[in-house]
């Protein structure tokens, strides 16, 4: 598949025009691809990735992470080791990726339901390796980003990660994990803090899935150091987000915020905060 990379001439907005990916399955009915002895997995295994088969970018920039082989499962589900096994994965895909000349960027993401475009009903992610650094992460490198420290906004702090509410939210449900001292990105860390990272995560989807009674579909991601030597400074998070504004009910990204690229957010962040401070994980 060749890439096709188009810039806005007006507004210079990249957009990946992907006419592949409309063949790719849409929640198949049949044997899960991603279970053990699947097309996907032939093979036993605890945590795993593959190149993925309809990838939104060429030359090998785009892979599939299976959290568990448990079909139904979810990444809050799992336990101690395997956590600490998922994000050691990360770890490794982000030193190959980020070795590479051509790559700036890798991002390791998730989307979680069906609501916001999950195909598989099995605990997986992704993982991107961008050319560049992409405008959403570059505006706040160049910000300076760092954690949110106040009372009224932090949820948790435990083994030197922070888990709190940003102060200005796109999405109703917002959550962020950043480690109190600055560490860079996941290869930079040692088995430690990548373990402390992986259980201050978990109770954090934990945490936002306690809100609700039905499942919730959320999106995560992480934000590390570009590889390409730009921002060596840059501190490490990761973010977490649901459409939902109340039980089972969405809040749509409307014409004016679509236009404008201004927000209207019905969920006060701080009281937000004091909600997720109320449920155990």
């Amino acid at each position: 598949m060749s890439a096709d990379l188009r810039t806005d001439p007006w507004l210079g907005t990249r957009v990946h025009v992907v006419g592949s990916r409309q063949g790719r399955p849409n929640l198949p009915t049949g044997e899960c691809p991603f279970c053990p002895g699947g097309l996907e997995a032939p093979e036993p295994y605890d945590v795993r990735w593959f190149p993925n088969r309809w990838p939104p970018m060429s030359d090998g920039r785009c892979e599939v992470v299976l959290y568990s082989p448990v079909h139904g499962g979810s990444l809050s589900g799992l336990d101690d080791a395997s956590m600490a096994a998922l994000v050691d994965l990360w770890a490794d895909r982000s030193a190959v990726l980020g070795a590479r000349a051509d790559v700036a960027t890798v991002l390791v993401f998730e989307n979680h339901g069906r609501e916001v475009g999950a195909t598989i009903d099995h605990p997986h992610g992704q993982i991107y390796a961008f050319d560049h650094v992409p405008e959403r992460p570059l505006a706040r490198l160049r910000s300076g980003w760092s954690p949110e420290s106040s009372d009224a906004l932090v949820v948790e702090e435990s083994d030197g990660w922070r888990t709190f509410v940003p102060a200005a939210p796109v999405h109703p449900v917002s959550l962020q994990v950043a480690p109190v001292s600055r560490l860079h990105d996941l290869p930079g860390m040692d088995a430690e803090q990548r373990a402390a990272f992986g259980r201050a995560l978990r109770r954090a989807r934990r945490r936002v899935e306690l809100l609700f009674a039905d499942p919730v579909p959320t999106m995560s991601w992480i934000n590390q150091r570009p590889f390409d030597g730009s921002f060596p400074d840059a501190w490490f998070n990761a973010e977490i987000v649901s459409p939902w504004r109340s039980n089972g009910v969405p809040r749509y990204i409307a014409a004016a915020e679509v236009a404008t690229g201004e927000y209207f957010n019905p969920v006060v962040p701080e009281d937000l905060a004091e909600r997720l401070r109320s449920v155990a994980p």
